[in-house]
């Protein structure tokens, strides 16, 4: 039977109401992870209010090595 590890990863935003990220390095990050076997399961914002977004949360999975 597979087992999993998983790992999340919170990426900031920026402006004055949140919302603007850096897509270059959230992209790059994507990458880095990857190349380490990691697989995006899902990404979802944060929401503080009135639709404002802070972060940005990414979740991977891999399979565990045994």
């Amino acid at each position: 039977m597979d087992t999993w590890e998983y790992q999340t990863i919170q990426v900031g935003t920026h402006g004055a109401m949140g919302g603007i990220v850096d897509m270059a390095a959230f992209q790059n990050e994507l990458n880095d992870l990857g190349r380490d076997g990691w697989e995006l399961v899902t990404c979802f914002d944060t929401n503080m209010s009135y639709g404002q977004t802070r972060y940005i949360i990414g979740v991977f999975k891999r399979k565990r090595q045994l």
